[in-house]
């Protein structure tokens, strides 16, 4: 991974799990009362990890993705998309989901690689690097959206899988509270943009910020708004 300035926080790959039993017997996806989940079935004898990102859109700052592989015998309640959440249930279910997950992995793929990849290809890179750094490994993997990361294992696309399923949620709100409490620390270095604030999204505040200072080295070079501010492009 190309390194980052050394005043810049630096997300890094997080793999943690609880001391239970590698192995789980033949499941199917269930529907937890918080959830208004599809009854999606899978015929696997095995872990099924879920896998979701966050910062795909932001003009600055790495994408972030998340892989859990959640328990059975201890489900968690209130699991929802993370944009859905409040930040304050976002931070609940964080710790939550890592007292309580079989295993999970956070994971990034840096602005640098964004910029020489393309945002798509970044992205899976995120969740190939999620899924790798687990200490267990699944049978499956459940990936949010249309697209999938190349995996030595069964994996499947789910649009809005992140609504759909408990163990994509999980992921979803692992990656975003990552990613928000990195926007806050990075913050503190660059007060101008106000990246606590949008989490480096393009908002009215931000774009003013960038025409105003031009662009820092967390900023997305191949993302349009970025790119007209260091060509000099006037809106």
């Amino acid at each position: 991974m190309p390194s980052r300035n050394s005043s810049t926080p630096e997300l890094g790959a997080i793999k943690a799990s609880a001391p239970r039993s590698a192995r789980l017997p033949k499941r199917r996806a269930q529907t937890p009362v918080s959830m208004q989940q599809v009854a999606l079935q899978w015929d696997i004898n095995g872990l099924i990890a879920g896998v979701d990102e966050a910062g795909r859109g932001p003009l600055a700052g790495p994408v972030v993705a998340a892989a859990v592989i959640l328990d059975d015998l201890h489900p968690i309640k209130g699991l929802a998309d993370s944009k859905k959440l409040t930040e304050r249930q976002r931070e609940q279910l964080f710790d939550e989901i890592r007292a309580k997950a079989l295993c999970f992995s956070v994971a990034q793929a840096s602005v640098q690689e964004i910029d020489a990849l393309n945002i798509l290809q970044a992205t899976l890179l995120a969740m190939r690097r999620a899924v790798d750094g687990l200490r267990l490994a699944p049978k499956l993997v459940l990936v949010d959206g249309n697209r999938l990361p190349v995996l030595p294992m069964r994996a499947e696309a789910i649009v809005k899988g992140d609504a759909l399923v408990a163990a994509i949620s999980a992921a979803s709100i692992l990656a975003k509270v990552t990613r928000d409490r990195w926007c806050q620390e990075v913050d503190t270095l660059h007060p101008a943009y106000g990246f606590a604030q949008h989490k480096g999204y393009g908002t009215t505040l931000h774009l003013a910020a960038l025409r105003e200072h031009g662009a820092c080295p967390l900023h997305r070079t191949s993302f349009r708004p970025v790119t007209e501010v260091l060509q000099g492009v006037r809106p």
